[in-house]
């Protein structure tokens, strides 16, 4: 498998850009990790990979999306984003993930790119506005990989998407890409309505004939105003997606990344490890994408991009997060989140300002924390790889989940207060409440 994936990387992508991603992001990226572990045992965090949504405009209109796409765009401009990077590459940083809304309605996006061409960056979008032009460029820039979402067949595209004719345009974008030989992935946001037509060997097989070099399956996260708590996978199927991204992984010449598990198959939160977090297109400095909360931004110029990154609400998101669940703290206790906003001020950090009111609004719901139920990878390189750069880095070590770790199993929409073992959950409230005050 090994081996027909280093010949795939060799003969089916331009070699420049094969050499420019092991030097920035292969080689550069594991440095930038060491530092964050160095920082990590002096009590200090500034995440090594950082996701900033440089637009909130999208020409899309997805099932529980959380970003305001239909209000007056916001951009990040140039000069912010280069201040940005030059605090982020003081810091040891070379990896930048760029989302948005879809980042390439960006009118500057790709002069940002060629700015910084000691930086490596990919770029989450639909993939409709790859032209062969803009493809090209993206092939002579050589820092950049696009990472294209596929939500389904072309039924199910449409209604996720909101839009006609989507999987055809989205599959447009992707094949202007592989002809130009830029390192392409595509990603997939798995929901109740795409998981059996896309968690399939034969998904995997076609996109590995197609030219693909990476996929990543997200979970799909019930958030924002319209959070669509139908689509939600149930346990089991959150387990079955583990299950078949390790299996693959061992298997099929072509990465497969995930962002929530250890090499022995441990849940984790990136954002309460401090391994990444998120910009908004306002600037503002939030834990990950869906805690649309912010006591910062990276225009305030009275403090430096690391003070802010260390910030009361940042540290005590971070502690609150390691204190109360392996999994996603949004999703499984969304109401201690709700007082960790409280105690800090943090502002809504939405157009709609109405985030606060979401939250609260919430019920109790699966993340991937599945005590008992870890699937270690099979794969020895991803096994090492995790071991020593994508781990949880003892942010969890001492900590006593066995408060949440009942709530893990609810299904999508049940109420906690319904469920056996309530009342160990609020024993357990108690206990982390001075975490935040």
């Amino acid at each position: 498998m090994l081996l027909k994936l280093a010949s795939r990387a060799l003969f089916e992508t331009d070699k420049r850009l094969l050499l420019k991603f092991v030097r920035i992001m292969g080689l550069g990226g594991v440095r930038s990790v060491q530092k964050h572990k160095q920082r990590l045992r002096r009590g200090e965090v500034f995440p090594p990979f950082l996701y900033v949504s440089v637009i909130n405009s999208c020409n899309l209109r997805c099932q529980g999306c959380w970003v305001d796409v239909a209000a007056k765009q916001q951009t990040i401009s140039p000069e912010a984003m280069g201040k940005l990077i030059a605090e982020a590459r003081a810091m040891g940083n070379v990896f930048f993930g760029i989302v948005g809304g879809e980042p390439f309605m960006h009118p500057q996006l790709l002069d940002i790119f060629a700015n910084h061409p000691d930086c490596y960056f990919q770029v989450f979008t639909n993939g409709q506005f790859i032209t062969d032009e803009k493809a090209k460029r993206l092939r002579e820039l050589g820092n950049v990989t696009p990472l294209i979402s596929v939500e389904g067949n072309e039924i199910i595209s449409n209604e996720r998407r909101g839009r006609s004719d989507v999987l055809n345009r989205t599959m447009e974008g992707i094949q202007n890409c592989l002809n130009n030989k830029v390192f392409t992935g595509v990603c997939t946001s798995l929901c109740r309505t795409n998981i059996d037509d896309l968690l399939t060997e034969e998904w995997i097989d076609r996109l590995i004939e197609m030219g693909v070099m990476y996929t990543w399956f997200h979970v799909y996260r019930p958030m924002g105003p319209d959070s669509n708590p139908d689509l939600c996978l149930t346990p089991e199927q959150q387990l079955r997606a583990r299950r078949f991204v390790v299996e693959m992984r061992a298997k099929k010449p072509i990465v497969i990344i995930d962002a929530y598990f250890d090499g022995q198959g441990k849940a984790l939160c990136p954002a309460a490890t401090g391994i990444s977090h998120h910009i908004n297109p306002w600037g503002g400095i939030e834990p990950c994408p869906i805690v649309q909360f912010a006591t910062d931004s990276i225009h305030d110029e009275s403090r430096t991009l690391r003070e802010k990154f260390n910030s009361p609400f940042m540290q005590d998101f971070r502690k609150l997060s390691a204190a109360t669940t392996r999994g996603c703290i949004v999703l499984e206790r969304p109401d201690l989140l709700s007082q960790l906003v409280d105690a800090h001020s943090a502002e809504d950090a939405t157009v709609r300002k109405t985030a606060r009111q979401e939250l609260d609004a919430m019920r109790l719901r699966t993340s991937q924390y599945n005590p008992g139920q870890e699937i270690p990878e099979k794969s020895w390189l991803y096994r090492l790889a995790k071991k020593f750069w994508f781990s949880d880095f003892g942010v969890y070590d001492g900590m006593d989940h066995s408060g949440t770790a009942a709530r893990s199993f609810l299904e999508p929409g049940e109420d906690s207060a319904s469920q056996p073992g309530a009342e160990d959950t609020e024993h357990r409230l108690e206990h982390v409440l001075p975490v935040i005050q």
